[in-house]
């Protein structure tokens, strides 16, 4: 279990613990349960406050502290010394950055086989100045001194540093040192298992039950159809509703390979019903606000005509449920851009999420052991919006030509090259800006678009893909000569933060 007090790495230490094998869950450091024999081990996160305010977050530790392992990071270990005897100061040499462990106890459980000098990763303006009586320090910077301690007489541990981003250097070991080896948890957590007993649980759950679900072609909705169909079979019916704003020919395609994975799937073509609502619309968040309630509108309606439904299955995933609840008290609110969030309570239905406790990451990997086609698996993240975000200003049909074939070129010259997998996603925007420029003997005054491809593990955040630039330069003049509207092609190489990786 790992309590959140705020920090954006918390999510960080869930991944690494999950890559161990090691199933972990996160919650709010005021809103937790109280361990009982299933909870291995208690991880503290890390926190932009300091111990020392007067609204500092403080947990019920009643329960855990000296009574099963912990470990705190960072803040964790701040608390752990500061609320128990000892005491933390502001930093006289602020430490951020990397640091090397100048001594440490090789022979303390946490720092099995980690070797002297190792390289660990500071990010804090405070530090523990004195620790309680029973603390021991295990492990020092050239600069702080109570880098890393242990408690005697309990399983319990403090480190200054951050064991979960990649700058410390072996801070996935020190993570599996405590919960394989302290811990005593099985690295049995695997996509198989995970597959085995989900669906052993939906048909517990769900037994003769009728589900309907929203597909959208994207990766996260495919893998919770596949589950639910070897759980209900028949049972399940899939909506696929083409809003007019996907890709060039997608609807066909995913439909096509949604039919081949003998999914139960009804397909709706509502994309003049979309367009008439966005018509005349600029504002991406009016576009968003119209794409969701037609959508509902859409799902609900196809959704009746299916008899005694009973529950509405969601893609839910991990993240979108650790962000509706804050640590500063738990919510049930559901994402805006979540693509149904308001079904639930139209519908009058219950809600089964499958992957409501997966990263994006394993549910690619959930959905490779399902044997899931490489087309819809290996797919880049496409917003739910689709290209009315791509187009920047209002949407008409000869702006959603112009930008499908331009992003068609885009999409199949990544993959021509053997650069689609090396991206984590791309596309085309279409902007409101024309431009001079020649074709032959006559000038021409034509749409300018942007080329976007961006490096990223998880979408928090993204850099520019370096793609060479002959492809780019046969990208542009490919797009430039075969899509009629365009005479111009420029590269977006803005990174997340501080720009977004959409435009609107």
């Amino acid at each position: 279990m790992i309590l959140d007090f705020g920090s954006q790495y918390t999510q960080l230490i869930a991944r690494r613990v999950r890559e161990l094998n090691v199933y972990c869950e996160i919650y709010p450091f005021n809103h937790f349960p109280q361990p009982d024999s299933s909870v291995r081990g208690v991880i503290l996160s890390g926190s932009p406050f300091s111990v020392r305010d007067s609204n500092a977050p403080v947990p019920d530790l009643t329960q855990i502290k000296g009574k099963i392992p912990l470990l705190g990071v960072c803040y964790g270990a701040q608390l752990l010394a500061h609320y128990y005897g000892g005491e933390v100061m502001p930093s006289n040499t602020r430490e951020y950055g990397r640091a090397k462990l100048v001594t440490l106890a090789d022979e303390d459980p946490l720092f099995r086989n980690i070797g002297k000098d190792t390289q660990v990763w500071m990010s804090h303006g405070d530090t523990i100045a004195r620790i309680p009586d029973n603390y021991r320090i295990i492990g020092s910077t050239a600069d702080v001194k109570i880098g890393a301690y242990h408690i005697e007489g309990e399983m319990s541990w403090g480190i200054q540093f951050h064991p979960e981003v990649y700058h410390t250097t072996e801070g996935l070991k020190i993570l599996e040192n405590f919960v394989v080896a302290i811990c005593g948890c099985k690295a049995d957590w695997t996509p198989e298992s995970f597959v085995e007993s989900t669906v052993a649980s939906l048909r517990d759950t769900l037994g003769n039950d009728k589900v309907v679900l929203g597909l959208s072609g994207g990766v996260d909705s495919s893998v919770a159809a596949i589950l639910l169909n070897r759980a209900i079979g028949a049972n399940l019916t899939s909506i696929f509703v083409d809003n007019g704003l996907l890709r060039k020919d997608e609807f066909e395609k995913v439909l096509e390979a949604y039919h081949r994975m003998g999914l139960n799937v009804i397909g709706v073509d509502a994309s003049d019903h979309f367009l008439t609502g966005l018509k005349g619309v600029s504002d991406p968040e009016k576009k968003r606000k119209i794409i969701g309630r037609i959508f509902i509108e859409t799902f609900d309606k196809e959704a009746h005509k299916v008899q005694n439904v009973k529950w509405l299955a969601q893609g839910t995933i991990y993240p979108d449920v650790i962000e509706s609840v804050s640590v500063n008290g738990p919510s049930a609110t559901i994402k805006s851009h979540h693509n149904v969030g308001g079904l639930p309570e139209q519908m009058h239905l219950k809600v089964v999420e499958p992957l409501r406790l997966l990263f994006k990451d394993e549910v690619r990997r959930v959905g490779k052991a399902l044997n899931m086609p490489g087309e819809i698996l290996n797919r880049h993240p496409f917003p739910g919006p689709g290209l009315a975000i791509r187009i920047i200003g209002d949407i008409t049909h000869e702006k959603l030509r112009i930008l499908k074939d331009a992003d068609d070129i885009f999409i199949s010259g990544l993959k021509e090259y053997d650069l689609y997998d090396k991206v984590w996603q791309a596309g085309v925007i279409l902007l409101p800006v024309q431009s001079v420029g020649v074709m032959g003997d006559e000038r021409t005054y034509e749409n300018t678009v942007v080329l976007r491809a961006v490096s990223s593990t998880d979408g928090m955040t993204a850099d520019w893909s370096h793609l060479p630039y002959e492809f780019l330069a046969k990208i542009s003049n490919d797009i430039i000569n075969k899509v009629k509207g365009i005479n111009r092609v420029v590269y977006d190489i803005s990174s997340k933060p501080p720009s977004t990786i959409e435009w609107e």
